[in-house]
């Protein structure tokens, strides 16, 4: 297959209109389109609409893979809720990301060229891995915007003092973990920015809801309860988690935040650490390999050892069958007699025994190439 192209779109906040997905239709006539969703993949020609579009109007997340390298996800965030400032500072270079206000939303492209994956990967399943980490943004969780800088950094976008975003990137959820993997950002990279964190950050929980709600005048709480009862915030209860999590994080300490050099030294020195773990792990493996090759082969020579001449009489039985198994049965019983003959000080008896093998058969050709590449 020379091309692969892999199309995802998906509306969370509202379904599409049945107008919306005869829109849809006339741009594919095999894409699978539903009330909230437009999936299709091309082996040939490409997509006729405008992604960019569709998300401006139409869709909350997109998926594009191509299998020449190309990836891309990007969300669709009401802009009431997102902290522009902190997401643009993140955002430092467009060839990893951009963000664009289209009247009350904006739009974050997130995309990679020319990445290599050893597997084949025909792109489905991937917008489900990273789909929750829209309800984490509206919730006020913006570890994302860590990773799209570590992306900037790992290609040396970042100068080495630019400074890291003032997020806590610990832990990875699953979904971070999934966007990770989608864009391969370097896993010694991650492990510096995490590890160097510190401990997990406990998530607002029931507490810290009960004091912001106790804290809210009575005129605000009523708001929230008609505007609950009205139904028409799709991004209500994610607006009021952002709130708690506002209220309860702390500042972070400016003078714990790191730079893109200290992020690089640390994943060279990872990364170092782990080749040497590797090499030694490996080494330890071939010594274990090699001890359990030498116990079998002693195993076989004491097996020879109590059968004595009947072996001789088993190497040219297997000749006789003038076939590539014989030859192969007969080739290995000779390099066990050798091993045998050099553990009891035989090998000249052995050498007269083989030349006499070897002159007998003289024209069968593959049994003596056999042979030789034994080392007989």
């Amino acid at each position: 297959m020379s091309e692969y192209q892999y199309y995802e779109f998906q509306a969370v906040d509202r379904p599409l209109t049945p107008a919306q997905q005869r829109e849809l239709r006339a741009l594919s006539t095999r894409a699978r389109i539903t009330a909230t969703s437009f999936v299709n993949h091309y082996e040939w020609g490409d997509f006729k609409g405008v992604p960019a579009r569709l998300m401006e109007h139409v869709f909350d997340l997109h998926l594009y893979l191509a299998n020449w390298g190309t990836r891309v996800f990007s969300l669709r965030l009401p802009c009431r809720l997102i902290d522009t400032a902190v997401v643009e500072a993140c955002l430092i270079d467009d060839e990893f990301a951009s963000m664009r206000v289209v009247g009350e939303n904006i739009v974050i492209a997130i995309g990679c060229d020319e990445l290599e994956f050893e597997d084949w990967d025909d792109g489905s399943g991937w917008l489900g891995a990273l789909a929750p980490l829209r309800a984490d943004i509206l919730n006020g969780d913006l570890r994302l915007f860590y990773l799209v800088w570590l992306m900037a950094v790992e290609a040396g976008v970042a100068a080495d003092d630019a400074v890291e975003p003032a997020i806590d990137l610990s832990p990875l959820s699953g979904a971070l973990k999934a966007f990770a993997n989608f864009f391969a950002i370097d896993g010694d990279l991650i492990d510096a920015a995490v590890v160097e964190d510190g401990a997990p950050k406990d998530e607002p929980g029931h507490a810290q809801a009960h004091a912001l709600i106790r804290a809210l005048p009575e005129r605000e709480k009523a708001a929230l309860l008609i505007d609950l009862f009205d139904g028409n915030d799709p991004h209500l209860a994610a607006g009021f988690r952002r709130r708690i999590r506002e209220r309860s994080s702390r500042p972070r300490d400016e003078a714990r935040r790191r730079t893109a050099g200290d992020l690089r030294r640390a994943a060279r020195k990872a990364a170092e650490r782990r080749r040497r773990r590797q090499e030694e792990e490996a080494a330890a493996e071939r010594r274990r390999k090699e001890q359990e090759k030498a116990k079998e082969e002693q195993r076989r020579l004491e097996v020879l050892k109590r059968r004595g001449e009947v072996v001789w009489t088993d190497v040219e039985a297997a000749i006789a069958s003038r076939t590539a198994p014989g030859y192969d049965t007969a080739a290995a019983l000779l390099a066990d007699l050798r091993m045998m003959a050099q553990q009891q000080g035989d090998m000249a008896v052995f050498r007269h025994r083989l030349e006499d093998i070897c002159g007998r058969h003289a024209r069968k050709r593959r049994f003596l190439e056999k042979l030789a590449s034994l080392g007989l």
